[in-house]
């Protein structure tokens, strides 16, 4: 079937669209990475550190991407979303545990000093015109096929 251009992020599958933009992010030269990338973990609840070499860029990409589809977001609501099962409790049951706050705040301060977020007067962060301007460009670079009926 013919395939659509999309117009903005939400028309998007998010996974190609996260893997777009965190190329993009990488090729920018503008985020830098911590010396720390490849020893950190992501949260508590992880045994190892990410495999994947871009995975800060990653990360920041679906930062920005969550944020573009709703604005105001602040750490809390991303180490939630970011967290995952904590195993290793012995026979007590699996619980969910938080994402690394430390690591998301890095992400967004870097994020901010590029110029891609700002602090929203009501909490949070939220995109700047720029940001929005540079994901929706990245978005109609996206193939994007229709489910063929």
């Amino acid at each position: 079937m013919a395939s659509f251009k999309p117009v903005s992020v939400k028309d998007c599958p998010p996974e190609d669209f996260i893997k777009a933009y965190a190329a993009h992010l990488k090729s920018n030269d503008k985020i830098h990475l911590p010396t720390w990338v490849d020893i950190v973990k992501t949260g508590v609840f992880k045994q190892l550190s990410p495999y994947d070499e871009d995975w800060y860029f990653v990360r920041a990409a679906a930062l920005c991407r969550r944020l573009y589809i709703r604005p105001g977001l602040g750490v809390g609501h991303f180490e939630t979303t970011f967290g995952g099962r904590q195993r290793r409790r012995g026979a007590a049951p699996e619980i969910h545990a938080k994402a690394a706050g430390g690591l998301i705040r890095h992400i967004l301060r870097n994020l901010e000093s590029v110029g891609l977020l700002e602090q929203d007067p009501k909490g949070g962060r939220r995109l700047t015109a720029s940001g929005q301007r540079d994901m929706d460009l990245i978005a109609g670079r996206v193939p994007v096929s229709l489910p063929e009926m």
